[in-house]
Parts: C-alpha cells; sequence; structure tokens
C-alpha cells in the first residue's frame, strides 16, 4: 500500500531533476504559487467532499498528491517529515 506513496515521490523527484515540458508535475513545481492555490483549492474541495459525502477518496488523494509536490518544491523532505511524526508517536 505505502509501495504507491513511494513511487509517486521517486516519480516527483524524477520530474524536479529531469523535466518534462509537458508534465502537469514540473508545471507545479515550477511555478511556486500554482502550487500554492492548488494545495489550498484540493483542501478545500477535500472538506467540502467530506461534508457532502462525495468523492472523500478522489479528493484526499489530490490533496496527498499537491502537498507532496509542493513540500518538494519547497526543498521539505517526505523523509523529514516522516521522521518528525515517528518523533511524536507516544
Amino acid at each position: 500500500m505505502f509501495e504507491t506513496l513511494e513511487q509517486l515521490m521517486i516519480t516527483i523527484r524524477n520530474r524536479k531533476n529531469s523535466p518534462i515540458d509537458s508534465s502537469y508535475t514540473n508545471k507545479l513545481l515550477n511555478h511556486k504559487n500554482l502550487s500554492v492555490a492548488k494545495v489550498k483549492e484540493e483542501i478545500g474541495e477535500l472538506i467540502d467532499a467530506v461534508e457532502k459525502d462525495t468523492n472523500k477518496i478522489h479528493e484526499a488523494a489530490d490533496v496527498m498528491y499537491h502537498l507532496m509536490v509542493y513540500l518538494e518544491a519547497n526543498n521539505i523532505k517526505i523523509e523529514d517529515v516522516m521522521s518528525e511524526l515517528k518523533k511524536r508517536q507516544k
């Protein structure tokens, strides 16, 4: 299950290191304002989906993807985030 997240992170990093002009991921990586806007938009859509009990999984996946791209664009390593979460476990 978590292999999917790992593979997604690899893909995002590959796009960052070897850009493909037509890649939506590259567009987000290169336009920080767009990336911020998409994270905010997708979170709003997830909240709305939860409240209406529709498309929750789809919207949650959108949030995760856009957040992962935003983190990578800002040199925040998901591994560091995971380490921080591990520290918080009781």
